[in-house]
């Protein structure tokens, strides 16, 4: 029904963004909102699931992402969560590469995701995704040679709270520059950014 929208973003919470297009506020659910800055004009690629009395919209950054997302959800055992799941924690390439190599174990990180789903997204996909984008090695998050040890800690631990790694890997360069000696205050100012407060 739709194909994207064009609009100014309007507000970024934790489990959704709003996109202003002409007037009209419309609610995004999006594998990381914090990718998204309010205020700013952009296009999104969107992707509306329609159950029973629910109807919900899905946004995208790109239009690779909204047909990764449309693949996923033809795999039996996938919904529309754990779909954007999968692609708020690897990108496209990641996900085709895991696929190509059989990578059971990869895929079972994801929440949702046990095994005989995992055989059934490579059986089911093994050949369809296909994309230019990084491959799996590149979500990794960042280690301790990359960044201060404490910093790493913190970084690790939002992970372990539950925030997804491209959430996490959106705040990065700002913790990078923030001024901290300890782990305690690397994870103070991951929370604080990551709950939108300014």
């Amino acid at each position: 029904m739709y194909e994207y929208f064009e609009g100014t973003i309007q507000a970024v919470t934790p489990a959704y963004i709003v996109i202003d297009v002409n007037g009209i506020g419309f609610r995004l659910l999006v594998a990381n909102p914090y990718d998204f800055e309010a205020g700013k004009q952009t296009r999104i690629y969107v992707q509306l699931i329609i159950r029973e009395n629910d109807q919900t919209l899905y946004g995208f950054e790109t239009a690779a992402d909204k047909r990764t997302f449309n693949q996923l959800l033809s795999v039996t055992g996938i919904g529309p969560k754990s779909a954007l799941a999968i692609l708020a924690n690897v990108s496209s390439g990641g996900l085709a590469t895991a696929i190509a190599q059989d990578d059971v174990k990869f895929l079972t990180k994801f929440p949702g995701i046990g095994k005989k789903t995992a055989a059934q997204i490579i059986l089911d996909l093994k050949g369809k995704i296909t994309t230019d984008a990084q491959p799996a090695a590149a979500t990794i998050m960042p280690t301790a040679d990359q960044v201060a040890p404490e910093l790493a800690d913190a970084l690790a631990a939002l992970v372990a709270l539950g925030y997804t790694q491209r959430a996490v890997d959106g705040i990065t360069d700002a913790l990078k520059a923030f001024d901290a000696t300890t782990t305690d205050a690397y994870l103070r100012e991951g929370l604080r950014l990551l709950s939108g407060r300014a």
